[in-house]
């Protein structure tokens, strides 16, 4: 074997016995190791040897080269090494195509994949993945379909990791019928399968079959990984599953996954949409190691409960550990600041995103324009509008017509659902916003125009439900329910209440009830709200010590609001209800919005 000519023949040194193949073998080795422990500094100076001998053109240096700087969050050198290289080979291609899509430059790898094509290589295993991701992260569902003809075409697409990378980018396209169609005819399935096919279902609110699968996941003895046991907690969140979700908790500890942050921000969801606010500070102690996506979970679940001081100690602790904050930190804060009437703080916050280079988009400013309509600063909020970058959406015009409907401008209520109207295409809750508005100022006729617009678009308003769990079941009320096995039992109970809470002084606001009709019919309409049969189940079923939960999927009415505070006095027990928009924990006559809402 010829002696490599870079080396002395006379060295000392035991590198220079070996052959030119095992000396770059051996560096391709250390370059493993530097990339596996992201020790930067010596890969670059192993990188600094390589160019001096003249090593880096071989294609498995060049390889490990790409490797190494993806890993290390540098694409930019993946790219100028894959260019340098004049004897490139599909490894070569493959791992400038991963370096990119690892590194959020999806685009680019999609560009790299079509060049790779063009240039005559086949894609393999590693390659397909690495484009279906790019896909997945683009939401480029028909370039994914594209790239399954090439897969049928070269015979790729019983891989387990080429057929498992279709299934994740399918799903995460939403085309969840695809993904399964995929997963069934895998022969084998791995975690990134399972894992995929529950995401997407979860993803489109097909919760029970995304809780179906990652229980037969569990029971084919599936090696689970963080995402999946995310995805898991995330869709008993959604659901307010607090005892299944609690049961995936457990797992979670006893398989070591308690640690990662992708679970760590499920689990702080999972607890504070429960109404478990302790639960969430819990967990968010617990994990050491914070990424920003569990910060913000933990932002949102404290403004959420009306927690607002804390979510701006929050962010403080935030900043000072080093954790950069992105849009999402900043719409928790806004968020935070809306429901406190912390105006002052909230203009701060909205004017320091331009410090971290983040560009107000239409969420934020809808945000702080709900924000100033809530303190009733209407004419500022109209003035925000105004001077908008960019084009105001639904949203934003919707966030001001909450805030004239709380404040009863009706006149500037009416040119914001004008603008809305310019839009084309409306969402039945800003028709519903407008017309109640209308019906509160006692203009009739408009509130019934605003109705029959709503009619002709053959939208109807949606059912106020409420729900809490007992068990492994959940009880759902309707207003006026009768369909509850216990209904006989429900109403007795509210009748009792509602004798304890007239003498404890509560009197019916009947003006949240817009339909014309006598007053009777009015106080009828209100006492049977669907959370009031809620409320009446649990004090009939839970025992004394049980705070009693209740989720709702529309705001809950200023007269219910009024009446729960004087049943959790009357009772002495722990009421929280969540609305669409937050929550209220009411204790002792008091509720933690403070009456700010």
């Amino acid at each position: 074997m010829l002696q490599p000519p870079f080396v002395p023949r006379n060295s000392t040194n035991p590198i220079n016995e070996l052959s030119f193949e095992q000396y770059y073998r051996h560096l391709c080795d250390n370059l493993v190791t530097y990339t596996r422990s992201r020790a930067l500094a010596k890969g670059v100076q192993l990188h600094a040897h390589i160019l001096k001998i003249g090593l880096q053109s071989i294609p498995l240096v060049a390889h490990h080269l790409i490797s190494f700087y993806s890993k290390s969050q540098l694409p930019t050198f993946s790219r100028q090494i894959f260019d340098e290289t004049p004897f490139k080979v599909c490894t070569t291609w493959s791992s400038v195509i991963s370096a990119f899509a690892q590194n959020e430059l999806p685009c680019v790898a999609l560009e790299f994949f079509r060049r790779m094509l063009e240039n005559g290589f086949q894609p393999d295993d590693h390659t397909y993945p690495s484009a279906t991701k790019a896909c997945a992260v683009l939401g480029r569902v028909d370039v994914g379909r594209l790239i399954h003809g090439v897969v049928f075409k070269t015979g790729y697409e019983r891989d387990l990791f080429v057929a498992s990378s279709m299934v994740d980018m399918y799903g995460k396209c939403g085309e969840i019928w695809d993904a399964r169609k995929v997963f069934d005819e895998m022969p084998q399935k791995n975690v990134v399968s399972w894992t995929g096919m529950i995401f997407g279902y979860a993803q489109l609110g097909e919760n029970e079959e995304a809780l179906r699968l990652f229980k037969c996941s569990v029971r084919e003895g599936v090696d689970v990984n963080d995402f999946t046991f995310s995805s898991a907690v995330h869709v008993c969140g959604n659901s307010t599953l607090l005892e299944l979700g609690r049961q995936i908790h457990c797992l979670c500890l006893k398989k070591s996954y308690d640690s990662s942050c992708f679970v760590g921000s499920g689990l702080i969801s999972l607890y504070s949409k429960c109404g478990i606010i302790e639960g969430a500070y819990r967990v968010f102690d617990e994990v050491k190691t914070k990424n920003v996506g569990m910060w913000n979970s933990m932002l949102i679940a404290c403004a959420q409960h009306a927690h607002s001081s804390k979510v701006l100690n929050l962010f403080h602790t935030m900043e000072s550990d080093g954790t950069k904050p992105n849009f999402i930190t900043f719409l928790s804060l806004l968020y935070a600041c809306s429901h406190a009437g912390l105006v002052k703080e909230g203009r701060c916050y909205f004017d320091l995103m331009k410090k971290y280079g983040i560009e107000p988009g239409n969420q934020h400013y809808a945000t702080l324009v709900d924000l100033l309509g809530r303190a009733g600063k209407l004419q500022e909020a109209l003035s925000v509008i105004k001077d908008m970058p960019i084009e105001p959406t639904e949203s934003v015009w919707g966030a001001l017509l909450t805030g004239c409907r709380l404040h009863d401008n009706i006149e500037l209520a009416a040119y914001a659902a004008d603008k809305v109207l310019e839009l084309g295409n409306v969402s039945s809750g800003l028709f519903v916003i407008l017309s109640n508005a209308y019906a509160a100022a006692g203009r009739l006729q408009d509130a019934a125009k605003a109705r029959k617009m709503l009619r002709d678009k053959g939208v109807k308003k949606v059912t106020g439900l409420s729900w809490l769990e007992e068990g492994n079941k959940v009880h759902t009320f309707a207003a006026g329910d009768r369909c509850h096995p216990k209904f006989q039992e429900i109403y007795k109970k509210l009748e009792e209440l509602g004798d304890q809470i007239e003498q404890a002084g509560y009197v019916a606001d009947t003006s949240f009830v817009l339909q014309q009709v006598d007053v009777d019919v009015k106080k009828q309409a209100i006492w049977y709200h669907s959370e009031r049969l809620a409320i009446a189940y649990a004090l009939i079923s839970f025992t004394p010590d049980r705070p009693i939960r209740i989720m709702k999927n529309l705001r809950v009415c200023g007269d219910c609001h009024t009446a729960i505070k004087f049943m959790s006095k009357c009772t002495g027990r722990t009421i929280i209800v969540r609305d669409n928009n937050r929550f209220h924990r009411f204790e002792a006559g008091k509720c933690s919005c403070g009456d700010y809402w």
